[in-house]
């Protein structure tokens, strides 16, 4: 799924209007009744509903959808924001719908003297304001959206939670924008949608689809993209009856260093599950018996150090690289590393201490191999490139790192972030909270391992690599839960989740 700006969407909207063709009023009540619907389905119609509109298109959604319960015996009561300005015409249309109807009081607000009060078991309708707002909320709005966050009721938000920006909110002010329970959002989810700092504003956000021209839709150009199942199963690379493990490649994987051996291990089950079709693990002397005994279908490249990594085996046998994973940080191991990046793999992933190491020795940056994945959480990123203050600007500041350095950043998280040299941006879709958990980040690097060494470019393996470990962590936390997951459960279902993307 391609992810548009607000700008963008706009442009979506009016192009259907006179494409399809289809009226702006139309257009209006196909997303309310979208709206009407997802509230039937999920709301009890015995808690009253109370209604905030704006005087634009997105008061005029609130107003047909106020209109829409109201026919099913919804309980529905309409407060109008008196903004000094006229109504959108659509929105006025929808008023005088409303009116026409006679099941729903409507008033207006013009003071803060006229705030109703909410009581908790009210359904509060956010229809204050929609994406295109780009200044921070004040004066009677902002007494009203915070009568709302104090109220304790459910508040449903369209399109977007009022007071929030579509995309870039470093200089917005977060306490001045409405705190939804659920956010349903039109046709796309916004790019503010997966920002960590935006998830207490959004409640659970769902998008609705509302018939948007699917010419304005693939014409519109896009650099931000949506993983999802189409997309992930796409990039999966069919066997061949007559394929051995030689067409499949060969992993070398650099991991462990004494007390850290865990991480080789979990590293190299994802790597073998993700299918690569040899796979050694260099690890220090001492960490020889547990990779043999824990993976016995890898090989093992044994340092000369019975501590840590120093040193490296003859790269021409190998079809991809792999080196972090619980290697520490000691002056031989940053050496060898150095080694390594001068030694310029054809393809390489580095995580956890190659990118701690990496950070402490920015002048190495330019060693990288052209399209390495890099594999950070926030705080190694941010060691890496710099401290930010708020997502949309450490995102700017990982496009411009691999737009410079020539490389691919997966920066995890809830939706993990992928951006690439040419400036595209990937967010993910798959993964929960359970996959907060020692290991998960050395499984990750063990599966992206595995599909690099195939016949898979960096780009997909990376893409579809982090699809994959969030959609086997959804599986496990449907049967175990969240609470309970570990690492380790991702790589055991990983099979299935391959088995989902060929079904």
């Amino acid at each position: 799924m391609n992810l548009f700006t607000c700008k963008q969407i706009a442009e979506i909207d009016r192009f259907t209007i006179e494409h399809e063709p289809i009226a702006d009023i139309d257009l209006m009540e196909r997303a309310s009744r979208q709206v009407a619907s997802w509230i039937i389905n999920h709301i009890p119609n015995q808690h009253p509903v109370v209604v905030f509109a704006g005087p634009g298109n997105n008061g005029g959604d609130a107003l047909a959808i106020a209109r829409l319960l109201a026919e099913t015996n919804y309980h529905c009561h309409v407060f109008l924001i008196n903004m000094g300005r006229e109504m959108s015409p659509s929105a006025q249309t929808n008023l005088e719908r409303l009116q026409n109807q006679q099941l729903v009081s409507v008033a207006t607000i013009s003071s803060e003297s006229e705030i109703p009060p909410i009581s908790p078991q009210s359904v509060v309708l956010d229809g204050l304001f929609g994406s295109g707002l780009t200044r921070p909320l004040s004066g009677l709005p902002e007494k009203i959206v915070r009568t709302i966050n104090q109220s304790g009721a459910t508040v449903i938000a369209i399109d977007i939670p009022s007071g929030l920006f579509g995309e870039d909110n470093s200089g917005n002010d977060l306490n001045k924008v409405v705190r939804a329970t659920y956010t349903l959002t039109f046709q796309f989810p916004k790019l503010s949608f997966f920002f960590p700092e935006h998830d207490a504003l959004l409640g659970q956000w769902e998008v609705l689809p509302i018939g948007l021209h699917p010419d304005a839709i693939t014409s519109v150009e896009s650099s931000y993209k949506l993983i999802d199942e189409e997309m992930a199963s796409g990039l999966i690379n069919k066997r061949k009856k007559f394929s051995h493990k030689g067409t499949y490649g060969h992993a070398l994987l650099i991991a462990g260093s004494y007390g850290k051996m865990g991480a080789a291990v979990l590293a190299s089950k994802a790597c073998l599950r993700a299918g690569t079709g040899l796979l050694t693990t260099h690890v220090p002397h001492w960490g020889y018996q547990i990779i043999q005994c824990s993976v016995p279908e890898a090989m093992t490249s044994i340092d000369q150090s019975d501590l840590m990594f120093t040193e490296f085996p003859e790269l021409s046998a190998f079809s991809a690289v792999g080196v972090g994973p619980g290697i520490d940080k000691k002056v031989n191991t940053r050496r060898a590393l150095h080694n390594l990046l001068a030694a310029s793999p054809e393809k390489m992933v580095l995580d956890a201490d190659a990118l701690n190491i990496l950070s402490e020795q920015q002048d190495w940056y330019k060693l990288l191999p052209e399209n390495s994945i890099l594999t950070p959480h926030p705080k190694e990123f941010e060691r890496l490139a710099g401290a930010t203050t708020n997502s949309w600007s450490r995102l700017q500041k990982q496009m411009e790192f691999s737009q410079t350095w020539k490389v691919i950043v997966v920066l995890k998280g809830a939706h993990t972030c992928i951006t690439l040299p040419d400036g595209r941006v990937f967010f993910n879709s798959t993964g929960n909270p359970g996959m907060a958990t020692a290991g998960s980040g050395d499984v990750l690097t063990g599966i992206i391992l595995g599909l690099l060494s195939q016949p898979y470019s960096p780009e997909a393996a990376a893409i579809l690599g982090v699809f994959l470990h969030g959609l086997a962590g959804d599986m496990v936390a449907r049967t175990k839960g969240q609470e309970t997951l570990i690492a380790s459960d991702i790589t055991e279902n990983l099979g299935q989740a391959f088995l989902k993307l060929y079904r």
